[in-house]
């Protein structure tokens, strides 16, 4: 074996991005973990923890981490560690956070990934957003030292960093897809190749209707008959991010509550089985409300208040639609899920996290528009899962959404968005006849897996 593979946050995006890595690489590699909880603690300890439990190997050359981990301890802990070539992954950055005060940002997590930058011989952002918004904050971030502050560290870093995307592992979502979706499907699919769900690229015309045929038929028993088999393997990020850098204190102390159950499970029994037969039953599907979805984390980084009240303001206008609000909840809930939920009772299709991966991608498959109102996305996951599903996006023109989306997808405010949502209201065929006109090919595993294997194939350092 010839690479490390260290994550200290196990879960989410960040465990599907080191199990493909670990797919991939087979025996060529060895995977250490700690499991995603408590992630503060894990960002102030992990590398202590790794330093006793990682194994001593002659033959590892690469190690690769993610930014929850301080790299600079565990290469000092490890001299053996630190001789590797070290390649730093960040999913998300602790310098463009959004919090209220500047001042109330908890100096460590941001500080641990700067000296983890100093001491990485690559550091590998997932979106260009990322990188810069990472880069540019380091020099205000350090000017809250009192004094002696260090300089020229964007200078340091900055020759060192790289973009490569998220990759998605796109699964087979056929099965759960009215028809009207299907064109939507081969738009894509004519890029997928080795180990992704579809491998159409490169056939005849004939052949490749003849494949796309097969997926339509598919398609339309599940959609006529209401049931669909289980299908395993597919991965999806109802939850992704994490947490706000708030104070040391206030932080620690939330998420020793936050991270054993999930509390909108059991609050919400009625609707863990997602079965829109019932509901639309005799309905021609053209002829069905708009279906809006918003697969996003229940935390206040996420704007729920902006989303329920473009919603509310469309009811209060006796406009038809349907609401799915999915994605992963905490014990500290804003209180506006559970005031939106009430107002929404109506409207609402689906409301809490499912665990069960084939529910999720059918709840997104069956929706028409998916929605972000978030002031805090370093990529995104949810929302390119749910366009490759065939909804229309609504994004804020920020963040990272301008890199990843067309500018036809992105609006401003949120009057701009509840227009866009009003027009869909009353029109709904707009959105369920529009072809996508973004690519998703370029953040697919098959078209970033070679870039990777080559991140991780290098040669080692002359002094090994």
């Amino acid at each position: 074996m010839t690479v490390l593979l260290i994550e200290a946050f196990y879960g989410g995006s960040h465990k599907q991005l080191m199990d493909l890595l670990q797919e991939e690489l087979k025996e060529e590699c060895v995977l250490c973990t700690l499991p995603a909880k408590k992630w503060h603690w894990k960002a102030r300890t992990a590398a202590l923890y790794f330093m006793q439990t990682v194994p001593t190997n002659p033959n590892y050359r690469i190690l690769f981490a993610s930014s929850v981990l301080n790299l600079a301890e565990l290469a000092a802990l490890r001299p053996d560690l630190g001789k590797l070539k070290k390649v730093l992954y960040f999913h998300e950055n602790q310098l463009a956070y959004p919090v209220q005060n500047w001042k109330e940002r908890d100096f460590q997590y941001g500080y641990n990934q700067i000296l983890s930058c100093l001491v990485a011989d690559v550091v590998v952002f997932n979106s260009a957003f990322n990188m810069e918004s990472f880069l540019t904050s380091i020099g205000k971030f350090m000017k809250l030292i009192p004094d002696h502050r260090p300089k020229d560290l964007e200078k340091i870093i900055r020759p060192k960093c790289q973009v490569l995307y998220f990759p998605v592992r796109f699964p087979d979502v056929s099965r759960f897809m009215p028809e009207h979706k299907l064109a939507h499907l081969e738009n894509l699919i004519g890029v997928k190749s080795n180990g992704d769900a579809y491998q159409f690229a490169g056939l005849p015309g004939q052949q490749k209707s003849r494949a796309l045929g097969g997926l339509m038929k598919n398609s339309n028993v599940c959609h006529e008959s209401g049931l669909c088999e289980a299908q395993p393997g597919l991965c999806t990020t109802q939850h992704e991010g994490l947490h706000s850098p708030l104070t040391a204190p206030e932080r620690l102390n939330k998420s020793e509550a936050s991270e054993s159950t999930n509390p909108c499970q059991e609050e919400d029994k009625q609707h863990l089985t997602f079965n829109l037969c019932n509901i639309w039953s005799g309905m021609d599907y053209q002829q069905r409300p708009l279906h809006v979805a918003w697969p996003h984390r229940w935390e206040h980084d996420k704007d729920p208040e902006t989303f329920f009240k473009v919603l509310l303001k469309l009811k209060e206008k006796e406009l038809p639609f349907h609401v799915s609000v999915l994605g992963e909840c905490f014990t500290d809930v804003p209180d506006i899920f559970s005031e939106a939920k009430k107002a929404l009772e109506s409207s609402v299709l689906h409301w809490g996290y499912l665990p069960s991966k084939d529910d999720y991608f059918q709840a997104l498959c069956t929706a028409d528009v998916v929605v972000s109102t978030a002031k805090h996305e370093f990529f995104g996951v949810a929302m390119v899962e749910a366009v490759y599903c065939g909804c229309y996006p609504l994004c804020p023109k920020a963040l990272v959404y301008p890199e990843i989306f067309p500018a036809e997808y992105l609006y401003s405010t949120p009057e701009q968005l509840f227009k866009r949502l009003q027009n869909f209201c009353k029109r709904p065929d707009i959105v369920r006849k529009h072809l996508y006109k973004g690519k998703m090919a370029g953040f697919s595993w098959a078209a970033l897996r070679g870039k990777f294997r080559s991140l991780l194939a290098t040669e080692p350092r002359e002094d090994l």
